[in-house]
């Protein structure tokens, strides 16, 4: 795992050195997470996730799929899969502080950019009206390949999208403001999962456990997993390590950028 080292320490629980405009937490009310499936947003930030509504912030998670493509075990039938993974990532929010889950119902493992799929991610940002939102990158990682699902990079943009020009412009998508009422929004702030440019750590050593928790809900995903914690640990502190982070602490990565 590739990434820059940084080190100095800010009020949002970081160790950064660039933080492309990041505000602090106190400046935050609303945070809307966009992802492209169940877990997603467990494996990349379910602790910076927990830091959030520790702090008070309203979360909501807007997930473009079911992921039906998921699953590890060849008994259960492809039919029961959307609902199953649904109900994991409820129980999964609700160990996390996050009870507004939006789900849009797009097919795993065929997700592309569309007018629709824009349009649907415009919707939900409006809705919430969001200070901040946290979406997976668009971009391929070549140093981390399992980051870059092509739903993952199709999510991502069609998130970013979404923030710009989309839900900001009132003449975008007419029928939100026309059929249902939905004023333009504009996201300022927007934290990138998955970035091979990553400028913003988070020290999540102190909601760790819960981070583990929320995975361990995604039972269709992970129980087939030799040392799921483990795995996961380890990543934490290769993150922290390139962060800059005193030794023994566990960290998650994003690359934040001013979208004002």
């Amino acid at each position: 795992m590739a990434l820059p080292r940084h080190g100095t320490a800010n009020s949002d629980m970081t160790c950064t050195a660039e933080t492309g405009g990041a505000r602090v937490t106190n400046e935050i009310d609303r945070i809307l997470v966009v992802t492209a499936h169940p877990d997603d947003v467990d494996f990349g930030a379910g602790g910076t996730v927990a830091g959030w509504t520790d702090a008070g912030i309203a979360v909501s998670y807007c997930i473009v799929t079911d992921g039906d493509a998921g699953g590890a075990d060849p008994d259960v039938p492809r039919s029961d899969i959307p609902g199953i993974r649904r109900a994991e990532q409820t129980a999964a929010g609700a160990v996390l502080g996050v009870s507004d889950i939006r789900f849009l119902g797009y097919r795993d493992g065929e997700l592309v950019v569309s007018h629709e799929l824009r349009r649907d991610i415009s919707r939900v940002i409006r809705q919430v009206r969001p200070q901040r939102m946290l979406i997976q990158s668009p971009d391929r990682n070549w140093s981390r390949i399992y980051a870059s699902h092509p739903d993952h990079m199709a999510a991502g943009d069609a998130a970013i999208q979404a923030v710009y020009p989309d839900a900001r412009n009132p003449f975008a998508h007419p029928s939100l403001l026309a059929d249902e009422g939905l004023e333009a929004w504009t996201v300022p702030e927007v934290w990138v999962m998955g970035s091979s440019t990553p400028n913003h750590y988070v020290d999540v050593t102190d909601t760790f456990d819960r981070k583990i928790e929320a995975l361990a809900c995604h039972h269709s995903q992970v129980d087939h997993m030799d040392d799921m914690p483990g795995m996961v640990r380890s990543w934490g502190q290769l993150i922290a390590e390139a962060g800059g982070l005193p030794e023994g602490r566990l960290a998650e990565t994003f690359m934040v950028v001013n979208t004002a």
